[in-house]
C-alpha cells in the first residue's frame, strides 16, 4: 500500500446499464429470476459498487500484485434503472484500519438516487491469495 492511501479519497464511475445486467440475466438458470422485471439487479449494483472502490483506490496500490477482496456490503436498493440509463457510483474512502478499507457509496441513475451504504474491502497480496484458494480447493 501506498502512503496516499488515506481517508478522503472520492472517485465516480460511470456505467450504462444494458439488458445483460437486469434481474432475469443475474441467474438465467433461474425460472424465479427469468420471469422477474426487466431491471438493474441488486446483485449487478452491488458489483458496480465495488468496481468504483476498486477504481478509486488502485492508484493507491501496488497493483497488480496488491489487490482488495470485498469483505462487508450494507446498501440499500432503492429504485429500479431499467437498460438504458447510465448510474454513477459515487464513493468515498472513509477509514484505513491497517488493510481494511472502509467505503461511504451511493448509485444514481441520473433521475433518483438509487442506492446508498456502507462497503469494506481487504488490501491482500494477490500471489499469496491465490495460493490459498488453491489449496482450499483442493481439500
Amino acid at each position: 500500500m501506498k502512503e496516499s492511501l488515506k481517508p478522503g479519497i472520492q472517485y465516480q464511475h460511470k456505467f450504462k446499464v444494458p439488458p445483460s445486467k437486469t434481474v432475469p440475466a443475474l441467474y438465467p438458470e433461474s425460472e424465479e429470476f427469468v420471469a422477474m422485471p426487466e431491471v438493474f439487479a441488486t446483485g449487478f449494483l452491488v458489483g458496480f459498487l465495488e468496481w468504483a472502490c476498486i477504481k478509486a483506490i488502485n492508484p493507491h496500490l501496488d497493483w497488480p500484485q496488491e489487490q482488495t477482496v470485498g469483505i462487508h456490503i450494507d446498501v440499500s436498493h432503492e429504485a429500479a434503472t431499467p437498460p438504458g440509463l447510465e448510474v454513477t457510483a459515487s464513493v468515498e474512502l472513509l477509514a484505513v484500519e491497517g488493510k481494511k478499507l472502509l467505503f461511504a457509496v451511493e448509485a444514481h441513475d441520473g433521475v433518483e438516487l438509487i442506492s446508498k451504504g456502507r462497503h469494506e474491502r481487504f488490501v491482500v497480496n494477490k500471489e499469496k491469495f491465490d495460493a490459498r484458494v488453491q489449496a482450499k480447493a483442493h481439500r
